[in-house]
């Protein structure tokens, strides 16, 4: 059964009161339930992990608009050391997982970060460090570049545009400037180098309530750009749909926008994505333990199998596979157009 499709087309000759109203419709047309039952694909269960992502905390050296950890400098939350025991000892028994991938917050900010990349290391895993840039020039994050760089820890680093009024809009001022600084330093170390073996991708995530562009045809501009302008290299460019949660749905709703954003999602649903859906495949830790399908989940309370567990309560990450797999309407945002995840877009 096809879903609605009031987004489609617009005509030229509808108000801007006929538009909202045609997309405050459509947002209430569907829930995300409804849309995967009738592309037949759910419900959604999980598989054995390949990916565990840890929230490590909510302190951050930003504290940018689009948000959904709604992190920033006067937030304490953070990962003990007695849960990262707990989430280490768990990867050391877990073989199906493949890839350590680290976020926050600003991970570096932590005073675990650096004992969760050295045993995630030698566990074996590959270990991704979501880093914003300009934490490598916070005070204590000296030799932060060359640990990284040590421990061949892959950066997924967000830099949302090419030039420095989009990204200082959404990230905060002289934010671009100190992140082409930071790649530059990073470059030097070898990153995005031919034969290094150290990966840097960037992230864009949209400014405002629209979905982003073709992943590699922006790809290719941002290294036109970034090459010409600034002489520094990347590896792979992510695209992200800004989830409409925590922050960012607040500025939503403050702007009027919520309910055509939702429905620009509602009428963008693409069931070719859900085989790929990041949530199949991951588990995703909580700063204080708990289990959670994905990141955004996390951030919603919604836990993993719909009962609220933490890493205490199981033997193995392993022992997640087969979890039906918590939805709500946000889940819109990871399967609209081409899809997205934390490794940009599905198809």
């Amino acid at each position: 059964m096809a879903l609605p499709t009031l987004l489609n087309r617009r005509s030229p000759l509808a108000s801007p009161e006929a538009q909202r109203a045609m997309l405050e419709a459509a947002a209430l047309s569907v829930t995300f339930h409804e849309a995967i039952a009738r592309a037949g694909a759910g419900p959604l269960r999980t598989v054995v992990p390949a990916v565990l992502q840890i929230n490590v905390g909510k302190r951050c050296n930003q504290a940018c608009h689009h948000c959904h950890v709604e992190s920033g400098p006067k937030r304490t939350e953070g990962v003990d050391a007695r849960t990262v025991d707990r989430l280490l000892d768990l990867l050391e028994r877990s073989p199906g997982v493949e890839c350590l991938d680290l976020t926050g917050g600003a991970p570096e900010l932590s005073p675990h970060f650096r004992t969760l990349v050295e045993r995630g290391r030698a566990a074996g895993v590959r270990v991704m460090d979501r880093c914003n840039l300009t934490v490598l020039y916070e005070a204590g994050q000296e030799d932060t570049a060359e640990f990284l760089a040590g421990n061949q820890v892959a950066i997924v680093a967000s830099l949302p545009c090419y030039g420095p009024e989009n990204v200082d809009a959404q990230r905060g001022k002289n934010v671009f400037n100190g992140s082409v600084e930071a790649i530059r330093t990073l470059n030097a170390l070898g990153y995005a180098q031919p034969d290094s073996g150290l990966e840097l991708d960037l992230v864009y995530n949209p400014l405002g309530a629209f979905l982003p562009p073709a992943q590699q045809g922006l790809e290719d501009r941002y290294r036109l750009e970034l090459r010409e302008r600034f002489g520094i290299e990347f590896n792979k460019l992510f695209t992200i749909t800004n989830m409409p949660i925590k922050r960012f749905a607040h500025s939503l709703r403050r702007d009027g926008e919520f309910e055509a954003y939702q429905s620009l999602l509602v009428n963008h649903f693409n069931a070719a994505t859900v085989e790929a859906l990041m949530c199949r495949s991951m588990v995703s830790i909580g700063w204080d333990g708990s289990l959670y399908d994905c990141d955004f989940n996390q951030m919603l309370s919604l836990p993993l199998g719909g009962r609220r567990r933490t890493i205490w309560d199981i033997e193995s990450y392993d022992d997640v596979a087969g979890e039906r797999i918590a939805t709500a309407d946000h889940c819109f945002g990871c399967t609209a157009g081409a899809g997205s995840s934390c490794g940009g877009t599905l198809l």
